[in-house]
Protein backbone atom coordinates (compact mmCIF):
# COMPACT_ATOMS: atom_id res chain seq x y z
CA UNK A 1 0.00 0.00 0.00
CA UNK A 2 1.10 3.20 -0.77
CA UNK A 3 0.40 5.96 1.79
CA UNK A 4 1.57 9.47 2.06
CA UNK A 5 0.43 11.99 4.25
CA UNK A 6 3.11 14.70 6.28
CA UNK A 7 3.09 14.05 10.13
CA UNK A 8 3.16 17.61 10.72
CA UNK A 9 0.13 18.19 7.63
CA UNK A 10 -3.88 17.31 8.25
CA UNK A 11 -4.96 13.93 7.08
CA UNK A 12 -6.55 14.80 4.00
CA UNK A 13 -10.37 15.63 5.02
CA UNK A 14 -13.29 14.94 2.67
CA UNK A 15 -14.83 17.94 1.14
CA UNK A 16 -18.39 16.62 2.17
CA UNK A 17 -19.08 14.41 5.25
CA UNK A 18 -17.31 13.67 8.15
CA UNK A 19 -13.97 11.37 8.05
CA UNK A 20 -14.80 7.69 7.57
CA UNK A 21 -12.77 6.09 10.26
CA UNK A 22 -13.07 2.12 9.76
CA UNK A 23 -12.16 0.16 12.88
CA UNK A 24 -11.19 -3.70 11.80
CA UNK A 25 -12.27 -5.71 14.75
CA UNK A 26 -9.93 -8.74 14.52
CA UNK A 27 -11.05 -12.25 16.43
CA UNK A 28 -10.08 -12.22 19.32
CA UNK A 29 -10.00 -8.74 19.27
CA UNK A 30 -9.77 -6.84 22.79
CA UNK A 31 -12.96 -5.27 23.53
CA UNK A 32 -11.54 -2.18 25.05
CA UNK A 33 -9.50 -1.02 22.95
CA UNK A 34 -12.40 -1.51 20.45
CA UNK A 35 -14.70 1.14 22.22
CA UNK A 36 -11.95 3.66 22.20
CA UNK A 37 -12.44 5.02 18.28
CA UNK A 38 -16.29 5.09 18.10
CA UNK A 39 -16.29 6.57 21.87
CA UNK A 40 -13.57 9.53 21.35
CA UNK A 41 -13.90 10.17 17.60
CA UNK A 42 -18.00 10.08 18.03
CA UNK A 43 -17.38 12.90 20.71
CA UNK A 44 -15.44 15.15 17.96
CA UNK A 45 -17.94 17.59 17.17
CA UNK A 46 -18.05 21.30 15.71
CA UNK A 47 -19.70 23.43 17.71
CA UNK A 48 -23.35 22.90 16.16
CA UNK A 49 -23.44 18.99 17.08
CA UNK A 50 -22.32 18.55 13.59
CA UNK A 51 -20.60 14.74 13.88
CA UNK A 52 -17.01 15.20 11.70
CA UNK A 53 -15.97 11.47 12.26
CA UNK A 54 -18.18 8.28 10.53
CA UNK A 55 -17.04 5.38 12.63
CA UNK A 56 -17.45 2.05 10.76
CA UNK A 57 -17.05 -0.92 13.31
CA UNK A 58 -16.27 -3.87 10.18
CA UNK A 59 -14.53 -7.25 10.54
CA UNK A 60 -13.52 -9.47 7.81
CA UNK A 61 -16.99 -10.85 7.79
CA UNK A 62 -20.35 -9.17 9.55
CA UNK A 63 -20.55 -12.58 12.25
CA UNK A 64 -20.01 -12.64 15.91
CA UNK A 65 -16.47 -11.77 16.57
CA UNK A 66 -15.23 -12.78 20.01
CA UNK A 67 -13.81 -10.45 22.14
CA UNK A 68 -11.10 -11.23 24.84
CA UNK A 69 -13.43 -10.65 27.89
CA UNK A 70 -15.69 -13.08 27.06
CA UNK A 71 -18.38 -11.73 25.55
CA UNK A 72 -18.84 -11.20 21.31
CA UNK A 73 -19.96 -8.69 18.96
CA UNK A 74 -21.66 -8.41 15.63
CA UNK A 75 -20.11 -5.22 13.25
CA UNK A 76 -22.45 -3.25 11.35
CA UNK A 77 -19.98 -3.60 8.19
CA UNK A 78 -17.46 -6.59 6.66
CA UNK A 79 -14.29 -5.76 4.81
CA UNK A 80 -15.59 -3.63 1.85
CA UNK A 81 -15.69 -0.78 4.48
CA UNK A 82 -11.83 -0.64 4.47
CA UNK A 83 -11.87 0.84 0.56
CA UNK A 84 -14.21 4.04 1.43
CA UNK A 85 -12.28 4.67 4.78
CA UNK A 86 -10.42 7.72 5.09
CA UNK A 87 -8.70 6.09 8.15
CA UNK A 88 -8.10 2.75 9.00
CA UNK A 89 -7.88 1.47 13.08
CA UNK A 90 -6.39 -2.22 14.14
CA UNK A 91 -7.75 -2.51 17.83
CA UNK A 92 -5.50 -4.69 19.93
CA UNK A 93 -6.32 -8.08 19.15
CA UNK A 94 -5.01 -11.92 20.11
CA UNK A 95 -5.22 -13.45 16.01
CA UNK A 96 -3.19 -15.65 16.61
CA UNK A 97 -0.81 -15.80 13.06
CA UNK A 98 0.20 -11.80 13.16
CA UNK A 99 0.48 -12.81 17.31
CA UNK A 100 2.96 -15.78 17.35
CA UNK A 101 3.90 -16.55 13.84
CA UNK A 102 4.82 -12.99 11.95
CA UNK A 103 2.12 -14.15 9.02
CA UNK A 104 -1.35 -12.48 7.85
CA UNK A 105 -4.03 -15.15 7.43
CA UNK A 106 -5.00 -14.80 3.86
CA UNK A 107 -8.60 -13.38 4.33
CA UNK A 108 -6.93 -10.59 6.28
CA UNK A 109 -3.93 -10.13 3.77
CA UNK A 110 -6.73 -9.48 0.97
CA UNK A 111 -8.51 -7.33 2.89
CA UNK A 112 -5.96 -4.70 3.94
CA UNK A 113 -4.84 -4.74 0.24
CA UNK A 114 -8.25 -2.98 -0.66
CA UNK A 115 -7.13 -0.26 1.35
CA UNK A 116 -7.00 2.82 -0.56
CA UNK A 117 -3.43 4.49 -1.54
CA UNK A 118 -3.03 7.84 0.89
CA UNK A 119 -5.13 6.56 3.93
CA UNK A 120 -3.91 6.91 7.10
CA UNK A 121 -3.48 3.53 9.12
CA UNK A 122 -3.27 3.54 12.84
CA UNK A 123 -2.98 0.57 15.85
CA UNK A 124 -3.95 0.25 19.39
CA UNK A 125 -1.80 -1.85 21.63
CA UNK A 126 -1.15 -5.40 19.78
CA UNK A 127 -3.01 -4.29 16.60
CA UNK A 128 0.96 -3.35 15.52
CA UNK A 129 1.30 -6.90 15.43
CA UNK A 130 -1.35 -6.49 12.07
CA UNK A 131 0.85 -3.86 10.58
CA UNK A 132 4.07 -5.25 11.28
CA UNK A 133 2.90 -8.58 9.47
CA UNK A 134 1.51 -6.85 6.61
CA UNK A 135 5.09 -5.03 6.25
CA UNK A 136 3.65 -1.58 6.86
CA UNK A 137 6.22 -0.80 9.60
CA UNK A 138 9.29 -2.11 8.30
CA UNK A 139 12.00 0.63 8.92
CA UNK A 140 9.66 2.72 10.54
CA UNK A 141 9.04 3.50 14.30
CA UNK A 142 6.51 2.34 16.41
CA UNK A 143 5.26 1.36 19.67
CA UNK A 144 3.16 -1.41 21.04
CA UNK A 145 2.11 -2.57 25.15
CA UNK A 146 5.13 -2.72 26.71
CA UNK A 147 4.65 -6.37 28.28
CA UNK A 148 4.82 -7.37 24.44
CA UNK A 149 7.52 -5.46 23.02
CA UNK A 150 9.98 -8.70 23.59
CA UNK A 151 7.64 -10.77 21.26
CA UNK A 152 7.19 -7.73 18.76
CA UNK A 153 11.19 -7.46 18.23
CA UNK A 154 11.86 -11.44 17.76
CA UNK A 155 8.65 -11.71 15.07
CA UNK A 156 9.55 -7.65 13.24
CA UNK A 157 13.19 -7.13 13.95
CA UNK A 158 13.03 -4.84 11.03
CA UNK A 159 10.47 -2.29 13.04
CA UNK A 160 12.40 0.22 15.51
CA UNK A 161 10.07 -0.28 17.87
CA UNK A 162 10.07 1.80 20.93
CA UNK A 163 7.80 0.77 24.12
CA UNK A 164 8.64 3.37 26.20
CA UNK A 165 6.20 5.79 24.61
CA UNK A 166 2.41 6.22 24.73
CA UNK A 167 1.86 6.68 20.88
CA UNK A 168 4.36 7.35 17.71
CA UNK A 169 2.88 9.24 15.05
CA UNK A 170 4.83 8.50 11.31
CA UNK A 171 2.66 10.56 9.47
CA UNK A 172 0.34 8.08 7.28
CA UNK A 173 1.42 5.19 9.93
CA UNK A 174 0.35 5.99 13.93
CA UNK A 175 1.05 3.17 16.29
CA UNK A 176 -0.23 3.59 20.51
CA UNK A 177 1.18 1.86 23.37
CA UNK A 178 -1.91 -0.89 25.03
CA UNK A 179 -5.20 -0.32 26.33
CA UNK A 180 -5.78 3.52 27.55
CA UNK A 181 -3.35 4.67 25.38
CA UNK A 182 -5.63 4.18 22.24
CA UNK A 183 -7.49 7.34 23.77
CA UNK A 184 -4.55 9.52 23.64
CA UNK A 185 -3.97 8.51 20.08
CA UNK A 186 -7.29 9.29 19.04
CA UNK A 187 -7.03 12.66 20.54
CA UNK A 188 -3.73 12.72 18.69
CA UNK A 189 -5.96 12.23 15.51
CA UNK A 190 -8.72 14.61 15.85
CA UNK A 191 -6.11 17.52 16.72
CA UNK A 192 -3.69 16.91 13.52
CA UNK A 193 -7.82 16.99 11.49
CA UNK A 194 -9.16 19.57 13.10
CA UNK A 195 -7.52 21.34 15.98
CA UNK A 196 -7.04 21.69 19.51
CA UNK A 197 -10.33 23.47 20.80
CA UNK A 198 -12.56 20.50 19.22
CA UNK A 199 -9.96 17.70 20.35
CA UNK A 200 -10.07 18.93 23.84
CA UNK A 201 -13.57 19.57 23.66
CA UNK A 202 -13.59 15.96 22.90
CA UNK A 203 -11.68 15.31 26.06
CA UNK A 204 -13.56 16.89 27.85
CA UNK A 205 -17.16 15.33 26.64
CA UNK A 206 -15.20 11.81 27.55
CA UNK A 207 -13.82 13.09 31.18
CA UNK A 208 -10.12 12.41 29.99
CA UNK A 209 -6.96 14.34 30.13
CA UNK A 210 -6.75 16.42 26.32
CA UNK A 211 -3.65 15.59 26.05
CA UNK A 212 -0.68 13.61 27.02
CA UNK A 213 2.33 13.60 24.63
CA UNK A 214 3.45 10.78 22.81
CA UNK A 215 6.68 11.36 24.49
CA UNK A 216 5.74 10.71 27.73
CA UNK A 217 6.47 6.73 28.96
CA UNK A 218 4.05 3.98 29.27
CA UNK A 219 3.17 3.26 32.68
CA UNK A 220 5.35 0.31 32.68
CA UNK A 221 5.25 -2.13 35.70
CA UNK A 222 8.51 -2.31 37.25
CA UNK A 223 8.75 -6.00 38.71
CA UNK A 224 10.54 -6.00 42.54
CA UNK A 225 12.62 -8.86 42.83
CA UNK A 226 12.98 -10.41 46.16
CA UNK A 227 15.72 -8.71 47.96
CA UNK A 228 14.53 -9.90 51.55
CA UNK A 229 16.28 -7.48 54.11
CA UNK A 230 19.40 -7.02 51.71
CA UNK A 231 17.36 -4.66 49.13
CA UNK A 232 16.44 -1.12 49.06
CA UNK A 233 12.78 -2.30 49.86
CA UNK A 234 13.11 -1.87 53.93
CA UNK A 235 13.73 1.41 53.38
CA UNK A 236 11.57 2.47 50.80
CA UNK A 237 8.64 1.39 53.52
CA UNK A 238 11.08 3.33 55.59
CA UNK A 239 11.07 6.18 53.79
CA UNK A 240 7.18 6.26 52.94
CA UNK A 241 5.92 6.71 56.44
CA UNK A 242 8.35 9.96 56.52
CA UNK A 243 7.35 11.73 53.61
CA UNK A 244 7.03 14.92 55.44
CA UNK A 245 10.69 14.78 56.29
CA UNK A 246 13.67 16.12 54.54
CA UNK A 247 15.02 12.67 52.87
CA UNK A 248 18.31 12.56 51.44
CA UNK A 249 19.86 10.41 49.32
CA UNK A 250 22.91 10.43 52.14
CA UNK A 251 20.00 9.31 54.96
CA UNK A 252 18.30 6.75 52.97
CA UNK A 253 21.89 5.03 51.79
CA UNK A 254 22.63 5.35 55.60
CA UNK A 255 19.12 3.20 56.37
CA UNK A 256 19.89 0.67 54.08
CA UNK A 257 23.54 0.53 55.59
CA UNK A 258 25.22 1.30 51.95
CA UNK A 259 27.59 3.59 50.46
CA UNK A 260 25.52 6.45 48.19
CA UNK A 261 26.64 4.47 44.92
CA UNK A 262 26.17 1.08 45.81
CA UNK A 263 22.06 1.90 47.37
CA UNK A 264 21.59 3.99 44.50
CA UNK A 265 22.63 1.19 41.89
CA UNK A 266 20.73 -1.03 44.14
CA UNK A 267 17.67 1.08 43.92
CA UNK A 268 17.23 1.39 40.10
CA UNK A 269 18.29 -2.13 40.03
CA UNK A 270 14.93 -2.95 42.34
CA UNK A 271 12.42 -0.43 41.04
CA UNK A 272 13.59 1.29 37.63
CA UNK A 273 13.85 4.55 39.08
CA UNK A 274 16.41 6.56 40.95
CA UNK A 275 15.79 6.97 44.27
CA UNK A 276 15.25 10.89 43.69
CA UNK A 277 12.25 10.39 41.14
CA UNK A 278 11.30 7.86 42.71
CA UNK A 279 11.01 9.70 46.13
CA UNK A 280 9.04 12.91 44.53
CA UNK A 281 6.54 10.02 42.65
CA UNK A 282 5.64 9.30 46.74
CA UNK A 283 5.26 12.62 47.46
CA UNK A 284 3.15 13.33 44.86
CA UNK A 285 1.08 10.56 45.21
CA UNK A 286 0.67 11.10 49.05
CA UNK A 287 -0.46 14.93 48.09
CA UNK A 288 -3.22 13.39 46.18
CA UNK A 289 -4.81 11.09 48.20
CA UNK A 290 -4.51 13.88 51.46
CA UNK A 291 -6.36 15.82 48.75
CA UNK A 292 -8.98 13.23 48.31
CA UNK A 293 -9.55 12.27 51.62
CA UNK A 294 -8.68 14.98 53.74
CA UNK A 295 -9.49 18.91 54.37
CA UNK A 296 -6.32 19.94 55.14
CA UNK A 297 -5.55 23.26 52.85
CA UNK A 298 -3.28 23.09 49.80
CA UNK A 299 -0.26 24.46 51.70
CA UNK A 300 -1.32 21.87 54.60
CA UNK A 301 -0.93 19.09 51.82
CA UNK A 302 2.48 19.94 50.55
CA UNK A 303 3.94 20.19 53.96
CA UNK A 304 2.76 16.67 55.12
CA UNK A 305 3.86 15.04 51.65
CA UNK A 306 7.18 16.89 51.74
CA UNK A 307 6.83 19.09 48.66
CA UNK A 308 7.39 21.90 50.61
CA UNK A 309 5.21 25.03 49.29
CA UNK A 310 2.08 25.19 48.13
CA UNK A 311 3.85 26.44 44.90
CA UNK A 312 5.75 23.92 44.71
CA UNK A 313 2.55 21.07 44.60
CA UNK A 314 1.01 23.16 41.88
CA UNK A 315 3.93 22.78 39.82
CA UNK A 316 4.40 19.40 40.14
CA UNK A 317 0.77 17.92 39.78
CA UNK A 318 0.41 19.86 37.21
CA UNK A 319 3.64 18.75 35.39
CA UNK A 320 2.42 15.25 36.47
CA UNK A 321 -1.49 15.24 35.94
CA UNK A 322 -1.91 18.49 34.18
CA UNK A 323 -4.24 19.89 36.94
CA UNK A 324 -3.82 22.33 39.80
CA UNK A 325 -4.57 20.73 43.41
CA UNK A 326 -7.95 22.49 43.83
CA UNK A 327 -8.95 20.81 40.37
CA UNK A 328 -7.91 17.33 41.08
CA UNK A 329 -9.59 17.17 44.80
CA UNK A 330 -13.44 18.68 43.16
CA UNK A 331 -12.69 16.20 40.29
CA UNK A 332 -11.91 13.07 42.87
CA UNK A 333 -12.72 13.96 46.10
CA UNK A 334 -14.73 10.97 47.77
CA UNK A 335 -18.46 11.41 48.86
Amino acid sequence: MAMGTSSTGRAKLRAVGPHVVAVLALEPVVGFDLTIPPTVFGAATKADGTALYDVRICGLEIAPIRAGAGFSLIPDYGPEVLAEADTVIIPGTYIAQPRYEGTLPDDLAKALDTIRPGTRIASICTGAFVLGAAGLLDGRPATTHWLRAEMFRALYPQVKLDEELLFIDDGDIITSAGLAAGVDLCLHLIRRDFGSEIANRAARHCVVPPWRDGGQSQFIERVVPDEGSEGTAPTRAWALERLDEELSLTAMAAHAQMSVRTFSRRFKAETGQSPGTWLLQQRVRHACHLLETTDLSVDRVADSAGLGTAASLRHHLRSELGVSPLAYRKTFRAG
